[in-house]
């Protein structure tokens, strides 16, 4: 075989790849999203103290045997966002959300949206709150990638309610002409 045929061969299976990394990208990206939703749907708001925050493993976190049983074992040894708050009387071991993980102050009150054992939002933080000057300058590769993280899916979930906006403003229209037909015979 000519190094030609070789290297078209190589190329063709690359293309053919990439092409099935996009669809099942895509197809991952709106099933998060859907269940994003529903955690949205089912949270709830809760006033805590956060004692503590660190990216832990999930089996070195301290959380209950159900959520290790049924956490895929791929990820059970996957550095989370693992938050100790103190919730009225008790003191609870929570997974954050990467996007808010970096907000969260410690020992500070914040009321925050929590699904299960998962904190999804952060409404209002009470106490001390981070000035410019306490921050960090340099930030750390996680922290850069967390925020460019959230910054994308804010940006394709604000394409996706476009797109839908757009389907429906185009049904209408359509049941409008339908109606129009109607009328006119």
């Amino acid at each position: 075989m000519s190094p030609l045929v070789i290297t078209l061969i190589v190329v063709a299976v690359l293309l053919g790849i990439l092409v099935a990394l996009y669809f099942v990208g895509n197809k991952m990206q709106k099933k998060q999203m859907s269940q994003k939703e529903q955690m949205q749907e089912a949270a709830q708001q809760t006033s805590m103290l956060i004692i503590d925050k660190k990216m832990m493993k999930l089996k070195d976190a301290g959380l209950p045997k159900v959520v290790l049983e049924q956490t895929p074992k791929r990820f059970r040894n996957a550095k989370m966002p693992i938050v100790k708050a103190k919730i009225g009387p008790q003191i609870i071991n929570l997974i954050c959300d990467d996007g808010i993980f970096d907000d969260l102050p410690t020992k500070g009150e914040v009321k925050a949206m929590v699904s299960g054992i998962y904190i999804t939002e952060v409404k209002s933080i009470r106490g001390k709150k981070k000035t410019a000057q306490e921050e960090p300058k340099k930030k750390s590769f996680g922290a850069k990638m967390r925020k460019k993280q959230r910054e994308l899916q804010a940006e394709y979930a604000k394409e996706e309610k476009e797109k839908e906006a757009k389907k429906a403003l185009k049904e209408a229209k359509k049941a409008e002409k339908e109606k129009a037909k109607k009328i006119t015979k």
